[in-house]
């Protein structure tokens, strides 16, 4: 006999806890609250734990001044010069990646990947524009993919200004710095699926590194199912003095940027809009890496990027991948996108005396704690749905079996339709079908897989089955 609603509501709040063995702690934020952690949540393992304690705010430091040292990596700067431009910084990256992969025993490549940009916006002449892409092959599912990335290019305040010095600290040395030490730490192990390291040119000038590489992976058939990239996260000193050096922004678009107008009429219909793939992402960033391995709290922020700006992350989403943008927690506009200079007695300009890099290092253990977890943890469930050919106040929803070697089963989320976070959890088994004595017009459903190992993929919001 199935089981009472009452039942549902009290089994699966104790499940929710004992399941997905939340942190005994959270996070304090900068005004001394304290998040709960979601019910979704998961312990960092002893592998993770090692993983991020390889993390070196040293080498960060080190990276980040290299870059700086390069003057100018503009765009449209110098590529044939030793020492100078974004030539010399893009063949630096390339030898840095080369040696890590060194140690991967053949597991990593190294590609420069490189197109000619014609005449466009804020590129008045054709011009080369190389991605320097490190690939770290599954052992299992390689074919499943997850990206990282940072952009190496930098600017000063004008943006069509090459020749003069912009030392781009944070914006972004910082985010190429986390890209670059994940593929250290991370070469010489062995995940289940695929790892992508990427420092990507072009974005000061409208993004275009991102979108060529978003369109190869797209032209592919790549399966990414899940992009981060890291965008100013060098500094937790805000414009007023004041530091919160223990938050970062993880920013998630809700509306997908490549909805269609059928998917579009199905989200009106139904609900849905905090519940894209990205939203599912950023909640995933959260159950896994807001903790004390990583000594940070995850601040999500239900948008695509902040007012007026935008990062690599957005071709993805435009190419229908799940992709969220990480950024400091609140920035000081005169050290990015400015001249060096003293005026007034205040210094501009984007240089590393600004920075923190036991934050960036931090931030670093983030985005490795969520990477690490995606890629030895079962993928998103694909086609779940929800059935709605009959009425009733009972829910069932579907799924196909995933193809992991040890998959153990499958989890029911739920959460009322105001909370933002998941707040049950039902163990359903290695089945691909399960009904929930609750009310599919009252909640919000997910599915999760879970492999031998306990550990738990990333939501899949069910869609309506006639």
């Amino acid at each position: 006999m199935r089981p009472s609603r009452r039942t549902v509501l009290t089994a699966t709040a104790a499940a929710g806890v004992a399941s997905a063995a939340a942190p005994a702690t959270a996070v304090a934020a900068a005004d001394g609250t304290t998040d709960r952690p979601p019910a979704t949540a998961q312990r960092p393992s002893r592998e993770l734990r090692a993983l991020l304690g390889e993390i070196d705010p040293d080498r960060i430091e080190a990276t980040v001044r290299k870059l700086v040292s390069f003057g100018t990596r503009h765009t449209l700067s110098t590529q044939d010069d030793p020492a100078r431009g974004i030539g010399a910084a893009r063949d630096w990256i390339a030898a840095e990646m080369r040696s890590y992969a060194a140690a991967s025993g053949g597991r990593m490549t190294v590609e420069l990947q490189s197109y000619i940009q014609e005449p466009a916006s804020r590129i008045p002449v054709a011009t080369r524009i190389t991605n320097v892409v490190a690939t770290l092959r599954g052992s299992v599912t390689p074919e499943r993919v997850y990206v990282v990335s940072g952009h190496y290019d930098s600017r000063a305040s004008d943006v069509m200004d090459a020749t003069s010095d912009a030392p781009g600290a944070d914006d972004d040395a910082s985010g190429v710095a986390v890209a670059m030490e994940l593929a250290r730490v991370m070469a010489r192990r062995r995940p289940a699926s695929t790892i992508v390291f990427a420092a990507v040119a072009g974005e000061e000038q409208g993004l275009y590194g991102a979108a060529y590489m978003a369109q190869q992976y797209k032209d592919a058939g790549t399966d990414v199912q899940g992009m981060f990239t890291n965008d100013i996260v060098g500094s937790s000193t805000a414009d007023d003095g004041t530091r919160d050096p223990y938050t970062i922004r993880l920013f998630a678009e809700g509306v997908p940027s490549s909805e269609t107008p059928e998917q579009a009429a199905v989200r009106r219909s139904v609900g849905g809009e905090n519940d894209s793939p990205s939203r599912q992402l950023a909640r995933f960033v959260r159950d896994v890496a807001d903790n004390d391995a990583t000594g940070m709290r995850v601040r999500v922020i239900y948008r695509r990027d902040r007012y007026r700006r935008g990062g690599d992350h957005i071709p993805f989403l435009e190419r229908a991948y799940p992709a969220a943008r990480f950024t400091e927690p609140a920035e000081d506009f005169a050290h990015q996108h400015q001249d060096v200079r003293v005026e007034d007695g205040k210094r501009y300009g984007d240089l590393p005396e600004f920075c923190d890099f036991a934050f960036t290092a931090r931030v670093a253990k983030v985005n490795a704690a969520a990477l690490w977890t995606l890629a030895q943890a079962p993928g998103t469930p694909r086609g779940a749905k929800i059935v709605t050919s009959t009425l009733t106040n009972a829910t069932e929803l579907t799924w196909t079996r995933g193809v992991e070697p040890d998959l153990a089963g499958y989890e029911i989320v739920w959460r009322e339709t105001t909370d933002s976070e998941w707040t049950h959890v039902i163990p359903a088994g290695d089945v691909t079908s399960y009904e929930v004595d609750l009310s599919k017009d009252n909640v919000f459903f997910g599915v999760r897989a879970v492999n031998r190992a306990g550990l738990r993929g990333p939501v899949a919001f069910p869609a309506p089955q006639t």
